[in-house]
């Protein structure tokens, strides 16, 4: 086994194993786990999915996941970690990007099991980024964080740019129409951006009526537009609060709460607990979308 832990953004770790053997879990983010060869099969939360040689599948923090291995296997493990956010030299990234595009991954995709990449091309693409990354942190250490960083922007983008590809949202069954998919793809883009929110311009983009948007959203996704966008909001928050150092007050203003008593007594309300209880207790509560049974 090499883990190699490179400071800042992340860590990462190659391992051979012919058995799999449970790891710790965090909160922090999400893990994009390559297979570089072996093959067997993905669980996460008890639905099951084949692996072979490049695959490329995300890990949420959650604990209901594991990995049967039908052949000796070799995983690169790269855990996007909460310390880059925690930065004290924040002069030099641009922390509010970053947290955009992480927590664009981590509260959209769905947490079921299956490789994450839809286009070959950026198969190899990720392929090539996970191997500089490796080479940087083997051979140079402190001197490659900058360019580290740069690459694992490109690897954030990537997932993204597939994520927005997939039918990750929970829709009904029933519906043939692509344009929920992109009206949810849409609100998640623009969650910290109210006025793009509204029925009225919501409508207009569209192409629907005002007094049909809401209506039409809850017949597709059976939850009220309104609730839908409170808890996509909610989810930010819960990232926000165990992976950063931004206060309640900035966290308010960034995702459109009228105030920090504004965001608490709204968490409380969805969420089932304080802001202070969530933090003390440290585990995501509205992220869990997908629970863990037996």
């Amino acid at each position: 086994m090499q883990v190699l832990e490179t400071y800042k953004p992340f860590e990462i770790q190659e391992v051979e194993l012919s058995e799999w053997k449970q790891r710790p879990v965090k909160n922090n983010f999400f893990e994009l786990v390559l297979i570089k060869k072996g093959e067997g099969t993905q669980c996460i939360n008890y639905n099951e999915y084949p692996y072979t040689e490049e695959s490329i599948f995300l890990l949420p923090p959650l604990k209901c996941h594991s990995f049967k291995i039908k052949s000796p296997s070799k995983f690169v493990f790269l855990k996007f970690t909460d310390a880059f956010f925690k930065s004290a030299n924040r002069t030099s990234i641009d922390r509010d990007e970053w947290y955009k595009e992480a927590s664009y991954i981590l509260s959209n995709y769905n947490q079921l099991p299956g490789d994450i990449i839809k286009s070959e091309i950026d198969r190899t693409h990720v392929r090539k980024l996970v191997s500089m990354i490796l080479e940087e942190s083997r051979n140079y250490g402190e001197a490659s964080i900058t360019l580290i960083k740069s690459l694992m922007t490109s690897v954030l983008e990537i997932l993204i740019r597939n994520i927005k590809k997939s039918s990750f949202y929970e829709v009904s069954q029933n519906s043939n129409d692509d344009r929920i998919h992109k009206m949810l793809t849409y609100i998640n883009e623009h969650i910290d951006q109210p006025e793009k929110l509204k029925i009225e311009h919501l409508a207009s983009v569209f192409s629907m009526s005002s007094t049909y948007v809401s209506e039409y959203f809850k017949k597709q996704i059976q939850i009220p537009l309104r609730e839908y966008i409170i808890k996509a909001k909610l989810k930010l928050v819960e990232i926000r609060l165990l992976n950063s150092d931004f206060t309640i007050s900035e966290i308010a203003d960034d995702l459109g709460f009228t105030d920090a008593s504004h965001l608490s007594k709204t968490f409380k309300r969805y969420v089932g607990t304080s802001i202070r209880d969530f933090k003390n207790k440290g585990e995501y509560v509205l992220l869990k979308r997908v629970a863990c049974s037996s």
